[in-house]
Order: structure tokens, then C-alpha cells, then sequence
């Protein structure tokens, strides 16, 4: 019963902010468009399934994905796990969180291969190169930019080094490449860093920020445990240009 009560919020929520979307494109058609709308049936039959495909998404996040992914951070980062029982920890050592760093890793590639935004760009940028850009190759590409991203956001918070340094120097980075990357992939790269950042990857890295912030000696969540979501925007811009000059220096070879 607690589970149906908080999945008819769930639903009323995902209602709400889907509601605005549809009377925007009937609005445009009927009023500015004044066509009709085609094919009305199967459309209302796939927005219900839109409605309940997203709250039962979302339902999902809030009582599996989410609290994993704060379980799992805060079990890799336990002092008793990293340091051995008994021991006084008032100050971490970077070098002790190698299991954390891995799972950061693992997470953001795991989480970025799944998410239905970035197979929607990748597959529309496979469509519209007429199959010169692979759907997996770049999938894996940002997957792997996310990857880097998250696991080095994570070494952030363990050596509580200032975020706007990481920051700066990536997109210095990113402008660097905008210049010297092949002009057709720098729209694309830029919105393979944009499309990371949505419902799969977000919960899980926010939770993860923050159990390891909660966990970490000298940490505090408010302060650290925020900033991984801008690392997995960030790194994937820098992976899909450098992946695109990788293979422009090769076939000039």
C-alpha cells in the first residue's frame, strides 16, 4: 500500500510536467499549424505509455538506483573498510581509495550506456551521417568520457582540492580543441556532454557525491559532495573531440 501511494504521486507529478508539453504542440497545431492532429488515437495510446513508462522510471530511481548508489558509496568509503578497524582517521589519504575510484568509474560508464538520452543522440547522429557515426562507437566514447569524469570528481572530493580548478583547466582544454577538432564533430560533442546529465546518471551520481562526502574524514556533503554531475557534463565533450582527432590525424597517416 505505501509502495501504490507513493507511486500515484509519482504519477501525478510525471502528469504535471508533462502537461505543459502537450498543450504546447496542440496549441502550435490546431492554432498556428491549424491542421488537424494525425493519427490522434495511437498518439493518446503512446502518451499514456510515455506517462506511466516515465513515472514507473521514476519510481524506480527513488527506491532502488538512488539509495544503491548512496549504500554503495558510503559501504567503499567506511574507514573501517578503507583503513582497517580501530584505526583513528582524521585526514584522508587519497591513495587509500583505489575501490572508490574504480566504482566511480564503473558507475558513470554503466549509468551513461543506459541512458535513453544519449541513445536517442547517438542514434539520430548515426542516421543523419548516413552511418558514419557509429551508434556504439559514440556511445561508448562519452561512456567512457563520463567514466574518467566521475572517477576523477570523486578523487576531488577525497583530496579536497578547490572544484574550480578542475573546472577551468578542463575547459581550457575544450576550447583548445574546438579550435584544432574537425568542424562537423564540435556540435555533437557538445551535446554528448549535455545529454549525460539526465534521469539514469544524475540520481546515481548525486548519491554517490554524497555518500562519499558523508563518509570521507573532513568532508563535508554540503560543501564536497556536489560537483560530480559537472564532471560527467564536462569530460565527455573532451572525449568525443579528442576521439574525433584521433581519427583525423589517422587518415591523414
Amino acid at each position: 500500500m505505501e509502495f501504490i501511494k507513493d507511486f500515484s504521486g509519482i504519477l501525478l507529478g510525471t502528469c504535471r510536467d508533462v502537461l505543459p508539453i502537450l498543450l504546447l504542440i496542440t496549441v502550435f497545431q490546431l492554432l498556428i499549424l491549424r491542421q488537424k492532429i494525425p493519427h490522434l488515437g495511437r498518439l493518446i495510446v503512446g502518451g499514456v505509455y510515455v506517462v506511466l513508462g516515465l513515472a514507473l522510471f521514476l519510481a524506480g530511481l527513488e527506491k532502488a538506483l538512488f539509495p544503491l548508489g548512496k549504500i554503495m558509496a558510503t559501504q567503499l568509503s567506511d574507514p573501517v573498510f578503507i583503513y582497517g578497524p580501530g584505526e583513528i582517521v582524521t585526514q584522508a589519504d587519497w591513495k587509500a581509495y583505489g575501490w572508490v575510484y574504480l566504482f566511480a568509474a564503473m558507475i558513470g560508464f554503466a549509468t551513461t550506456i543506459a541512458e535513453p538520452s544519449l541513445i536517442a543522440v547517438a542514434y539520430k547522429a548515426n542516421e543523419a551521417s548516413a552511418g558514419t557515426i557509429s551508434t556504439w562507437g559514440l556511445r561508448i566514447t562519452v561512456a567512457l568520457g563520463v567514466a574518467f569524469g566521475i572517477s576523477l570528481g570523486t578523487f576531488r572530493i577525497v583530496s579536497g582540492t578547490p572544484l574550480y580548478l578542475y573546472i577551468l583547466v578542463g575547459y581550457l582544454i575544450v576550447v583548445v580543441q574546438t579550435v584544432f577538432a574537425p568542424k562537423s564533430i564540435i556540435p555533437l560533442a557538445y551535446d554528448s556532454g549535455g545529454v549525460t546529465t539526465s534521469t539514469v546518471t544524475v540520481p546515481l551520481v548525486a548519491a554517490l557525491g554524497l555518500g562519499l562526502a558523508s563518509t570521507v574524514p573532513g568532508r563535508n556533503p554540503a560543501l564536497d559532495g556536489f560537483g560530480l554531475i559537472a564532471f560527467a557534463s564536462l569530460f565527455p565533450i573532451i572525449a568525443v573531440m579528442g576521439y574525433a582527432q584521433l581519427m583525423e590525424w589517422r587518415t591523414k597517416r
